[in-house]
């Protein structure tokens, strides 16, 4: 029998049905997409076909045997070929056929999952590879809250394409290159004269060693003339500032692999320096295409509707972002030979990021209409805010560093727990990993589940709040899960192999159909570049587990087996979506 890794999502299913259907009811009008939507109001069914009224216009005075919409609705319907995912069809308005199905296919499609594993529900997107460019630090910069939404949104979007069957190319495009290396490196050698440098000791705190240089450049015209000289010398590949760079880099490169493990979060770094050799090459072929032109002595491309060129060489022929951006498009489109280039980058950058995929489009590397592959789009986020309404930052105005916030919320859930009681029941390791899980899953969350384009508010009270939509109150009850579990006493994996799922009370046919559709959910975040769709579905679920908990006795109960296998497939989507989301679960409270 067809398992659901090839039939699809549930809409995708009753899609090929109604196209079976569409084909027989209107064979002139040619390939007809079936209009399917979840119903708004589960009273009248749970899918809808809504393909009436458009056919109706589109045959009416064609001599056709309908008279009106409804008519078109009916035949649509009873063109329907048997299938046993539905139970029943009816018409409603103007021909909207609504459907109800099937609660024993609903539950014979959850034990599948349960037999065979979640992996059968995931979906496939039309890309074979796709480049997730995110996180992005600054080299000799210390990552800060900005840093942190591009960080877990590029890690979610990863992992729910890597879920997806795509290969995914993390990339961390990484600010290593440019004028500010002048400046450091400048100041490396003026502390150290000899030319001994021990890139740790010379920098201490690299963010002081930073603030220092920049107020010496900014202060300083001879230093500043030394540091635009050394960043000559750095991209002409003089040993003794190649060397000094690569101290640099490799010191800011610890701070933030730190940061990146207690994230869980994998990246590949392949910085704005990577990129440089291929930009003089990449210039000519724009240039071959005719799209360069001369403007204020610099050499710049210009991109219809927009009233600043996109500048590719300055005036001074050095390079900047857009000669890095354009460059490292090109390197993934022919090198890694990505379909699916994504940028994670604040709302601010968008413009920048418009303008260099037009300029793609024009050199003929991206094709002219947006849905076609291979594509590029830039996911643009918010800024965090403080509790006053202000872009977030500490009491000295300071941007907050990224370590400390984590390590604030880790302290906060293990406080809650000891005040729980839990370090007298828990090993000090247990409560460390839960504090730990909590606290990072809470952080996290707090930013997936809203709309990343907007800003949002940064509160440690909200975010780890076990009540209402945050991570602590969803980790709670996935928790609750998994000890009804082990209080039944019962070896789920058997029952697993042996038991049947019945979904008899409707708050049980309600938990079920939602957990069918994760797979469309996934596919609906991932094509739309949201994980909040993601988040809105996990929070959705476990308010519709705990109606069914409440109203349905599981242990003890004469249909304690069949209940038991629907908190267990409630628990594992549960944990797909916290895998998904890059938080950790927990199985105890």
């Amino acid at each position: 029998m067809q398992d659901l890794q090839s039939a699809g999502s549930v809409k995708q299913q009753i899609a090929k049905l109604f196209e079976e259907s569409l084909r027989t009811t209107v064979p002139d009008e040619g390939d007809v997409e079936p209009a399917i939507a979840p119903c708004q109001n589960p009273k009248f069914g749970d899918y809808q076909c809504n393909n009436a009224m458009g056919l109706w216009s589109r045959v009416k005075g064609k001599g056709t045997q309908f008279k009106g919409p409804q008519l078109v609705g009916q035949a649509i319907m009873n063109n329907l070929p048997p299938s046993e995912m539905i139970e029943s069809c009816t018409i409603a308005g103007p021909g909207f056929v609504n459907i109800i199905l099937s609660k024993h296919w609903i539950a014979k499609s959850i034990q599948k999952m349960l037999v065979h594993t979640i992996e059968t529900w995931a979906s496939e997107i039309p890309v074979k590879r796709a480049v997730v460019d995110f996180s992005s630090p600054n080299i000799a910069k210390e990552m800060h809250v900005g840093n942190l939404r591009s960080t877990i949104i590029g890690d979610t979007l990863a992992r729910m394409l890597e879920f997806s069957k795509v290969e995914v190319l993390r990339r961390n495009h990484v600010g290593d290159w440019g004028t500010q290396f002048g400046m450091l490196i400048e100041y490396l050698f003026e502390k150290f004269p000899s030319g001994e440098v021990s890139g740790d000791q010379a920098i201490g705190d690299l963010q002081a060693f930073y603030k220092a240089s920049k107020q010496r450049f900014d202060s300083d015209p001879a230093f500043k003339e030394r540091a635009q000289r050394a960043v000559v010398s750095l991209q002409g590949g003089e040993e003794k500032y190649r060397k000094a760079w690569a101290e640099i880099c490799e010191i800011s490169r610890r701070g933030y692999e730190s940061v990146y493990q207690r994230l869980g979060v994998q990246l590949e770094e392949k910085g704005e320096s990577f990129y440089n050799p291929y930009i003089p090459r990449v210039v000519e072929l724009l240039n071959e295409k005719g799209l360069i032109e001369e403007s204020e002595g610099a050499r710049v491309i210009f991109i219809k509707g927009k009233k600043i060129p996109l500048i590719v060489v300055k005036k001074d022929g050095g390079y900047n972002y857009a000669s890095t951006d354009l460059a490292a498009l090109w390197y993934r489109l022919y090198e890694e030979k990505a379909e699916w280039i994504i940028y994670v980058t604040d709302v601010g950058q968008r413009e920048h990021f418009e303008m260099v995929f037009t300029a793609a489009k024009q050199a003929g590397w991206l094709p002219a209409e947006d849905n076609k592959y291979p594509k590029a789009s830039h996911v643009g986020f918010g800024l965090v805010l403080g509790e006053d309404g202000k872009r977030f930052r500490t009491r000295s105005t300071e941007t907050v560093k990224l370590v400390d916030l984590l390590d604030e919320a880790k302290n906060r859930c293990r406080e809650a727990l000891v005040q729980r009681g839990k370090s007298e029941e828990w090993t000090a390791e247990e409560l460390d990993k839960t504090a730990e899980a909590v606290g990072y899953g809470a952080v996290k969350y707090a930013d997936l589940k809203n709309n990343r384009s907007t800003n949002y508010t940064f509160s440690f009270d909200q975010m780890l709040n076990d009540k209402g939509n945050t991570a602590v109150y969803l980790l709670y009850a996935h928790a609750r899960i998994c000890s009804i579990i082990r209080r039944s006493g019962k070896d789920i994996e058997e029952l697993k192999k042996i038991g049947t799922m019945e979904l008899d009370h409707p708050d049980e046919r309600v938990l079920g159909l939602h957990l069918l559709q994760f797979l469309e959910i996934v596919e609906e975040a991932c094509t739309n570049l949201l994980p909040n769709i993601l988040c809105e579905y996990l929070y959705n679920l476990s308010e519709d587990f705990t109606r069914f908990y409440t109203n349905c006795q599981v242990v003890g109960s004469a249909e304690e087996t069949s209940r038991l296998l629907l908190c267990e497939a409630t628990a594992i989507v549960m944990r797909k979506c916290f895998y998904l989301l890059g938080i950790t679960p927990v199985y105890k409270i």
